[in-house]
């Protein structure tokens, strides 16, 4: 004997099923929300700021003594970093491919390693392909006259000596390209 459900069996049965739809519909929904803020650029964003760049001599990678003073005229971002820092590490591709976008235009990045000696700095630079000019700091001194104590920490210096970006953390390639160019194209 087949029974037939009654008129409130079905509309239960359709109310679980239309719930279970709107339950999908609901995460479906949040997966695809997760997958845009995963797209999305949570890097640092620069500051701007406005302050004469400090003097600043130290040592290249070869061991000639270098200054800010020697790049007056170009722009220069200085990216303070060391081996150990993961964030370090994470944007040196995207500084390079940068630097190299724009060292044609009056561009230069000086990356400045915070402590460690060149037998340390040397393979990391070799490993990852850097081209920019990369400089030892084994006594803090651009930490200090930056006044910062964060790696990495890059600051954007003008034609005119002034800086007038400055990052604490992470630089993505979209925030490179966002803030830097205008300043590089003035």
């Amino acid at each position: 004997m087949t029974t037939i459900p009654s008129s409130r069996t079905r509309i239960l049965a359709l109310l679980m099923i239309g719930l279970g739809l709107l339950a999908t519909g609901v995460m479906s929904v949040m997966l695809l929300d997760q997958k845009a803020a995963s797209a999305q650029d949570f890097s640092t964003v620069p500051a701007k700021v406005n302050f004469p760049a400090p003097e600043l001599t130290l040592q290249s990678l070869s061991g000639e003594p270098v200054s800010l003073e020697d790049y007056r005229g170009k722009v220069i971002l200085v990216n303070l970093w060391a081996t150990w820092c993961p964030p370090c590490r994470e944007e040196m591709p995207t500084l390079q491919t940068f630097y190299e976008k724009y060292k044609q235009d009056g561009f230069v990045l000086v990356a400045i390693d915070q402590e460690e000696p060149r037998d340390i700095v040397a393979p990391f630079v070799n490993e990852f392909g850097l081209t920019f000019p990369v400089w030892l700091d084994e006594n803090y001194d651009a930490q200090r006259k930056f006044n910062t104590m964060n790696l990495p920490s890059s600051y954007v210096i003008d034609r005119d000596g002034i800086v007038r970006l400055m990052w604490i953390g992470g630089i993505s390639k979209r925030n490179l390209e966002k803030f830097v160019p205008d300043i590089i194209l003035e």
